[in-house]
């Protein structure tokens, strides 16, 4: 029942976060946008842990993989969304978002040694079939480079994303709390965010309008404390793959937002493609027959 709930929590906020994210593309820069969702959230979230006593320095050892947490899901791959919106509608880039499952059953091999199955390679292969109906028109007949940088930047988030679930992982099972690495993670990925600021020296716009505001308020404290902290729940109890299939769900809640809010014109192959790709995502979970079967005999009582 806990993991449902953290399922559907998942699901119902990471499907919003794409149109807020899309209202703030413009005004800001980019990487002010993205330090002051995090900056904002770290300081929520790290409030929260000190009231309840549970704000943990993690030990030595530990801290360069809270950093690849940081880097992974607090800061490079956001800025990979941010500027993929500015390009493509807020709805497709949760689309190719939702490839997650497919990134992170390759990752958890690479790192963790699982095993690839042929329904992954079938996932893939359904996955690109369905990314390309849904935006070969602008690509392969119009050729908009806008398009083409959009997918591109929105498939490099999800790799950082990807890579972040692997080191959220390999926290969890050295017996860090999902709420302390999103506090520590957060804080370090404000701090890398300002350093990246500083460097480019990009200036700091205050945020325009109320719009803008409330967006950025929605994003750092349910967005971004509340929702990777159910989702990092779900990965410390279910594994990476199994939570990725979450985001299978995402495009169906983003691209209704999209289709009311920036006025996203469906098509024929544009429908097909989504459907190929969510199948694709569901094949990879889908279970054989024999292996049900073999499971459900385990639930049996023994005989005798």
């Amino acid at each position: 029942m806990a993991n449902a709930a953290l399922f559907i929590a998942t699901v119902l906020i990471w499907g919003t976060t794409w149109i807020a994210i899309a209202t703030q593309v413009g005004p800001v820069p980019v990487l002010v946008s993205v330090f002051y969702r995090f900056a904002v959230a770290a300081v929520m979230l790290v409030a929260i842990l000190a009231f309840m006593r549970r704000f943990n320095v993690p030990a030595l050892r530990d801290q360069p993989f809270i950093l690849a947490q940081a880097l992974c899901l607090f800061s490079l791959n956001f800025i990979c969304f941010y500027n993929a919106a500015g390009f493509i509608p807020s709805g497709l880039i949760s689309v190719i978002f939702s490839l997650a499952t497919i990134y992170n059953a390759v990752n958890a091999r690479l790192f963790f040694g699982d095993r690839i199955t042929g329904r992954t390679l079938l996932a893939a292969a359904l996955g690109a079939t369905g990314l390309l109906l849904l935006f070969g028109e602008e690509v392969v007949v119009d050729f908009n480079m806008g398009t083409v940088k959009g997918i591109g930047l929105a498939a490099l988030g999800t790799l950082f994303f990807s890579l972040g679930n692997m080191a959220s992982r390999r926290n969890s099972a050295a017996g860090i709390s999902p709420l302390s690495a999103n506090g520590w993670g957060m804080t370090y990925g404000a701090i890398v965010l300002l350093l990246l600021i500083a460097v480019t020296q990009t200036p700091i716009v205050a945020p325009p309008d109320i719009t803008y505001l409330a967006a950025l308020l929605y994003l750092a404290a349910i967005g971004s404390v509340i929702g990777f902290t159910t989702y990092l729940m779900l990965v410390s109890r279910i594994g990476s793959s199994r939570a990725a299939y979450a985001t299978v769900l995402f495009p169906i809640v983003a691209l209704s937002l999209s289709t009311i809010f920036e006025d996203y014109q469906w098509s024929g192959l544009g429908l097909i493609g989504l459907a190929l790709t969510l199948l694709g995502n569901v094949v990879i979970f889908a279970r054989p027959p024999a292996r049900r079967a073999r499971q459900a005999d385990s639930r049996l009582p023994a005989a005798g």
